[in-house]
């Protein structure tokens, strides 16, 4: 600008933390339900264990 004053760029608006709170609260989000699913997924596994094994140690 002829006067000195600075042109902000457009990503740089004013809710700009604000966005990037929004974001990193999304991330956290996702990153909870991934341990879910990966705790699920452990459970699962250890329970079709436990089935195997119990069918063959019965079986004749």
């Amino acid at each position: 600008m002829p006067n000195g004053t600075p042109i902000e760029a457009p990503d740089e608006a004013p809710d700009a933390p604000s966005a990037e709170r929004r974001h990193l609260a999304a991330e956290k989000k996702n990153q909870r339900y991934v341990w879910w699913y990966l705790a699920y997924f452990l459970f699962g596994i250890h329970i079709v264990a436990f089935v195997m094994i119990y069918a063959i140690s019965h079986a004749k």
